[in-house]
């Protein structure tokens, strides 16, 4: 279909205006943020991990946020659209327990290294500088991947819907979003997270609506039953019960699930974005966030692929749907297709908005994750140890800058030479997946072997890759190309062989060979002595008289007396904490992987209409609690913080005193 629904200025309009909008709306929060509250932007403690002070409400908000790329839309809907039922689910429960795991991770983060700014600080501090650099490939490799598959999904779709041209989205899209990041740092991000994802529920929930309560075309359970049952007599589904739509008993969906666990493993794992949320929150409330945003997560793309993906099936042969072609799925289009179908110009207008919001909450993670890696794993570690805070603050505002570039720039090359969201997104266990393990070692086991682990993901990778190439080969006859190497066979064999691999390797080396490390070193790692820093701040303010002055970076007692500090990092209860979430992630998985989906793939269950309207009525209720929790939660929590602000806000405009915050006086020590 060579005309598009929108003008090419509807696409210029969305991803310049939202962009500056949000940039605009995010300086004034900033600026309200460092006038009514004790959280100030220059320092660089506050930009790169928000003082290390965010509740778990606003922390599962990001997470959310983070962890809906345009992928989490775009290619949730094309596996429902290729696999039927099963797609959503492997999708949804295949990188939800990621985030789910990862609650395990973070709360070793907070016993182990609760001074850490990035997790590869962690792993140059354990295992030295060879380690340091070889993770830290894997780590910014990560966020490569991520943001390409981010801002060309979302480029895509806007080309699709308004023909604007790829390379300009592609390039416009992270500099809007640069310019708060660069403004606020971690805490602008996170709002900027809320109001994103409160955004997402809106249009998500009025698609819901639209197609199962009020569309001519479909509007009701039952009657996307009647059309999905009619699609699978015109076009049955191979590798599916009885050629159905609606049945669990997918081959080619459970072979997607593998390869989404993998892949979904390397990116949370592996990604600064998920470490720089557990760094930023609360110790005692880490654990909560992430099982909280975790299962919030799910009810997006579960929910928002059995509703416009499948309808993009359903509505297969209506006048106002458009033909996709595989290179069209591959892509991830059938969710803008479906809109267009259902809602015409208004529907493309909210699947262009709801991509942009996507798009830019995520990648805003990924620039102050990259942007904190450069300040404190490139730069203090290698060029300058004794880095002031102002050249700290300078080099993360250079680096988010920067990387908004290396985001253009690399989802333009994937474009020229034709590799797609789809294949990036199953590509991404080959190449990363094997230093997964590893990584959980480094702050998990103390008896973690160094040589293993390196070994583990070196070698790993080049199983991944070999395993990958060599399927492809036997299976095509020798021929590599984006579209044989992209098959469903060979990405699961490199993803399966990455992981295992590097996993076998670390772990039986550590066995053979265990280390005794002592974790006092990275608990001790970038603390500052309490007494010191307040000798410091008696001479600082002596000096300042109101005035910014150069001083070296602080860390978390900063944002904690000593009382608090000692409270929040209390050993015992962060082990509880470790325990919880170990017990409950693990069952989470058993129940999400094990339990549900394959005694429904086994039983080769094709479900009736009964069965199909209660599928659904689940994912709509799943989607309310997961919207209460990361939409309205995180307003309650933070109550005491509005009625701060208001009331400073109420001072400086009716009375004539001053509504700027002012630390109170702290007690003296007896």
């Amino acid at each position: 279909m060579s005309e598009k629904l929108l003008p090419q200025g509807a696409g210029y309009g969305v991803v310049i205006g939202m962009g500056l909008f949000f940039s605009g709306f995010m300086i004034v929060l900033t600026a309200v943020q460092a006038r009514y509250t004790g959280f100030s932007p220059k320092s660089s403690e506050e930009f790169n991990s928000a003082s290390r002070s965010i509740k778990p409400g606003l922390i599962a908000a990001g997470i959310v946020s983070a962890w809906t790329w345009a992928a989490t839309l775009l290619q949730s809907s094309a596996v429902a659209y290729k696999f039927g039922l099963s797609g959503p689910w492997w999708y949804g429960a295949g990188a939800t327990i990621q985030i789910l795991l990862f609650a395990m991770l973070a709360a070793k983060l907070k016993l182990n290294a609760p001074y850490a700014h990035t997790w590869l600080e962690i792993v140059g501090q354990r295992w030295g500088k060879a380690a340091h650099l070889i993770f830290m490939f894997f780590g910014l490799a990560t966020n490569i991947i991520v943001s390409s598959m981010l801002v060309l999904g979302g480029a895509a779709t806007v080309t699709d819907l308004t023909g604007m041209h790829t390379v300009a989205a592609s390039f416009l899209i992270p500099a809007g979003v640069a310019i708060y990041v660069v403004v606020g740092g971690m805490r602008s991000t996170l709002l900027c997270d809320y109001t994103h994802t409160a955004a997402l529920f809106v249009i998500i929930l009025t698609f819901i609506f639209t197609v199962y309560a009020t569309s001519p075309k479909i509007g009701s359970p039952a009657k996307m039953y009647e059309l999905l049952a009619q699609a699978s007599i015109d076009n049955p589904l191979d590798g599916n019960a009885g050629g159905s739509y609606v049945t669990m008993r997918s081959k080619s969906g459970l072979i997607f699930g593998v390869i989404n666990i993998v892949g979904n493993f390397a990116t949370v794992f592996q990604d600064q974005a998920y470490w720089q949320r557990a760094i930023a929150s609360r110790p005692g409330t880490t654990v909560k966030a992430y099982l909280l945003g975790g299962l919030a997560w799910f009810a997006i793309p579960f929910t928002f692929a059995t509703t416009l993906g499948l309808a993009a099936v359903a509505l297969k042969g209506d006048p106002d749907m458009r033909i996709l072609s595989p290179a069209d799925v591959s892509a991830g289009l059938p969710a803008s297709a479906a809109a267009a179908a259902l809602l015409g110009k208004s529907g493309a207008a909210a699947m262009l908005i709801l991509l942009f919001l996507a798009v830019t909450s995520a990648c805003s993670a990924e620039l102050i994750a990259v942007s904190t890696i450069i300040t404190y794993d490139v730069y203090k570690t290698y060029f300058n140890p004794n880095a002031t805070e102002e050249q700290i603050l300078r080099v993360g505002h250079i680096g988010v800058v920067a990387y908004a570039v290396v985001c253009g720039v690399a989802a333009t090359i994937f474009f020229y030479i034709g590799i797609s969201l789809g294949w990036l997104y199953t590509f991404m266990g080959v190449a990363l997946g094997s230093a997964v393990v590893p990584i959980a070692l480094s702050i998990t086991w103390s008896k973690a072997n160094k040589w293993g682990c390196l070994g583990g993901s070196i070698f790993g990778l080049i199983a991944g890759m070999i395993a990958w190439l060599v399927t492809t080969a036997k299976l095509h006859d020798g021929l590599l190309t984006v579209e044989t190497t992209g098959g469903d066979y060979p990405m699961l064999a490199g993803n399966v062989a990455s992981i295992i691999s590097g996993g076998i390797i670390s772990v039986v080396t550590s066995l053979i060979r265990p280390a005794d490390f002592n974790w006092e070193s990275t608990r001790a790692m970038n603390k500052i002595d309490p007494v010191a820093k307040e000798d410091e701040k008696s001479e600082t303010s002596s000096e300042k008289k109101g005035e910014d002055v150069v001083a070296k970076a602080e860390s978390i007692a900063d944002s904690f007396d000593r009382a608090e500090e000692d409270n929040e990092l209390d050993p015992v209860a962060l082990t509880k904490a470790f325990n919880f979430a170990a017990w409950s992630s693990i069952s989470l998985f058993v129940i999400l992987i094990l339990l549900i989906p394959l005694p429904l793939f086994f039983s080769q269950h094709i479900y009736t209409v009964g069965g199909f309207t209660g599928w659904v009525a689940i994912g709509i209720s799943w989607t309310f609690c997961s919207a209460v929790a990361v939409v309205i939660y995180p307003v309650f929590e933070s109550r005491s913080a509005i009625m701060q602000i208001t009331r400073g806000v109420i001072k400086d405009v009716f009375s004539k005193g001053s509504g700027k915050y002012t630390e109170p006086p702290k007690a003296s020590a007896a």
